[in-house]
């Protein structure tokens, strides 16, 4: 403001699936808007995009804040006048998936940046839209931080917003871990919901089964070295979705995944938030943006495939509405890293203790970016010498602010007394040959 640099926010909002997470993000875009800034908010799919853009568009409109959406499947020309508005300022908030990070788009005054399910975007991909502005507010949201923004939270880089209530209303989900020999009952208990009139999520870890090889095509995976993947019989949705219809005459069940066409997955979506699919098969496409508050059950199988924060996502698709809502986790594991892991989801439902409990088991993953492509580490440790990240916090908070007192003394570290801080603090960016 009048030229004046002002300390930009970088936040994040922590808070379960319905818990005011948008609205929060909304009343910033309001303020950004009204004081001459553009937004941009990206989504990590174009159903979530499309979901934003459907309700944020018509209470911005009725603000005189002008919105528009740019996903993968926008035609080029509808793109070009995008650009254009975008460049001219015609535009004040921009929603959209990974379309945002194009070239081709440069913002007029680009004030904030909203990150939804910040879990999915990988280090490299947000760094690439801050960098469209060195001024821009960051602000993002997620039902549950992975391991390295907690931990970067945990330095100070970033600050942290909780929401630690549950929506009015909103019931917990009851969550279970089954094996194999539960799958009758699991079947019976799947009619039983549809009979009564809920809907069902059924999340396989892989799509289909190879031709080539006794092997699976694996859609996600957990970061979890437990066991080979060659020696599991990973559930498959394509084949999992023709056995479920055996098993469940007269239940219509329907397959989704992320090799379909866009307009194939939004159709199937479209059947499923009506009603006239009663049990939707899918890979963990259907992780985030996903809102039908009919659905009572949610099913996952090789559960012991999936991280913390993906199984909790999960979970977060059920219990949306006013129905009773149970998730499953269908998985042979017996003992060690995996059994503990999901007896964590099993037994806890809170999203940050859970981000902990992942870190804990995982590690943070790289803190800086200066690596780029495959080498930055979304996972993996970092080692302390004097405390063991997250098991003592009071030490990191008296850390945090001698650290804060040091750099107000000395921003560039230039002081006789901090010059061997320096050098340990280039070191670790890896351009120690820079410090004079």
């Amino acid at each position: 403001k009048n030229g004046e640099s002002t300390p930009t926010m970088a936040r994040i909002i922590v808070g379960d699936v319905g818990s005011g997470k948008t609205v929060c993000a909304a009343a910033a875009i309001y303020l950004a808007a009204r004081s001459g800034f553009q937004s941009a908010l990206m989504a990590p799919t174009e159903i979530l995009a499309n979901q934003h853009y459907e309700d944020l568009s018509v209470l911005f409109g009725k603000l005189g804040i002008k919105a528009a959406l740019l996903t993968g499947s926008t035609k080029q020309s509808e793109k070009n006048t995008i650009y254009k508005r975008v460049s001219d300022g015609d535009i004040d908030v921009l929603i959209g998936t990974h379309a945002l990070l194009s070239d081709k788009l440069v913002f007029h005054s680009l004030g904030l940046i909203v990150t939804d399910e910040q879990h999915r975007f990988g280090v490299a991909q947000r760094g690439v839209l801050k960098d469209k502005t060195a001024q821009a507010h960051m602000l993002v949201m997620s039902a549950t931080p992975i391991p390295r923004s907690l931990a970067l939270a945990m330095y100070g880089d970033l600050d942290v917003s909780r929401i630690d209530e549950l929506p009015r209303g909103r019931m917990r989900v009851d969550t279970y871990v089954v094996n194999e020999a539960y799958r009758a009952r699991l079947n019976d208990f799947i009619r039983k919901q549809v009979e009564l009139g809920g809907q069902c999520y059924v999340v396989c870890p892989s799509i289909e089964r190879s031709e080539d090889a006794d092997e699976y095509i694996l859609d996600s995976y957990s970061g979890y070295d437990l066991v080979k993947s060659d020696s599991l019989d990973l559930k498959n949705a394509v084949d999992y979705t023709r056995d479920l219809k055996k098993a469940l005459p007269g239940v219509t069940v329907e397959c989704m995944h992320g090799r379909m066409k866009n307009t194939e997955k939004d159709e199937i979506m479209s059947r499923f938030q009506s009603g006239e699919t009663k049990v939707l098969v899918s890979t963990t496409v259907i992780e985030v943006g996903v809102n039908v508050p009919n659905a009572s059950l949610m099913v996952v199988e090789n559960a012991e495939r999936f991280g913390l924060s993906q199984l909790h996502q999960l979970r977060g698709r059920v219990g949306r509405g006013t129905r009773k809502s149970y998730c499953v986790l269908v998985s042979d594991a017996t003992g060690g890293t995996a059994a503990s892991r999901l007896d964590v989801i099993r037994t806890t439902y809170d999203g940050y203790t859970i981000a902990e409990k992942d870190l804990l088991l995982r590690g943070p993953g790289d803190f800086f970016s200066h690596n780029t492509g495959n080498n930055i580490r979304q996972s993996g440790g970092f080692e302390f010498k004097l405390a063991k990240l997250c098991d003592d916090h009071t030490l990191f908070d008296l850390a945090f602010s001698y650290a804060k007192e040091i750099i107000k003394k000395d921003p560039t570290l230039s002081l006789d007394e901090h010059l061997g801080l320096k050098r340990e603090v280039y070191s670790i960016l890896g351009n120690v040959s820079d410090i004079s």
